[in-house]
């Protein structure tokens, strides 16, 4: 049966995240704009303007952060949650910092997508200097440094999803990549220990970016989640 379907991509990242799982996927798909604005909240509001009144919803990294932040705003027009490499945590005060220092080093003039050293925290070893890679880097050059900037921003001030998450009443799928190291599979672990009946799955021969190393992976993934 065909699905409403909204997807909300990870920093820097735009429609490619998601273009081979929509591909396989039997649902009516759209990925948002996360670009425009500096607060996950905005975030939030501006995909509630353009999506369905009901769909599926499925971010990657910030896009679950959105994700999250929906479930706050408009419970009621969601119908399935997947939630893929990402945290219900806010950023600790380390994390800032990091973050911090990116936005410092754009302000003087070293903004270049995403760096080798970078790359090798998104995708697993076995795909640098891949198509993939490639794919990556280039996605994050069409993003731009002016979202980048917002998007850091955004990520830096988001609040703790946590508390709510036993609020959340839907079919939902934490997934994760087996060799994610910026959002490791504990924190998926995590989402699940507080959400009812939600879903484990980790996606092998991945990183952060299952939807583009690993994608037939996520669509079973999907389809059964979708089926719930």
């Amino acid at each position: 049966m065909t699905s409403e379907l909204v997807l909300l991509p990870g920093l820097i990242c735009d429609e490619r995240l998601w273009r081979d799982v929509m591909a396989e996927l039997d649902a009516h798909a759209m990925v948002a704009d996360l670009t425009q604005d500096d607060s996950i909240a905005a975030m939030a509001a501006r995909v509630l303007a353009a999506a369905p009144a009901r769909s599926a919803l499925a971010g990657l990294s910030m896009g679950g952060y959105v994700a999250f932040e929906i479930m706050r705003q408009a419970p009621e027009r969601v119908t399935h949650l997947a939630l893929l490499d990402t945290s219900a945590r806010a950023d600790d005060a380390a994390r800032k910092e990091t973050r911090r220092k990116g936005i410092e080093m754009v302000g003087r003039g070293k903004f270049i997508g995403v760096s080798r050293g970078l790359l090798g925290s998104l995708v697993a070893p076995q795909h640098m200097g891949k198509p993939v890679a490639r794919d990556v880097q280039a996605m994050s050059e069409r993003v731009g440094q002016a979202a980048y900037l917002r998007q850091q921003v955004a990520i830096m001030n988001r609040v703790d999803s946590r508390p709510g998450l036993g609020d959340i009443a839907v079919p939902t799928l934490a997934g994760v990549g087996e060799l994610d190291k910026m959002t490791p599979p504990e924190l998926a672990e995590e989402i699940v220990a507080g959400i009812s009946g939600a879903e484990l799955v980790r996606f092998p021969d991945s990183a952060h970016l299952p939807t583009m190393e690993n994608p037939g992976a996520v669509v079973g993934a999907m389809r059964g989640w979708l089926r719930r």
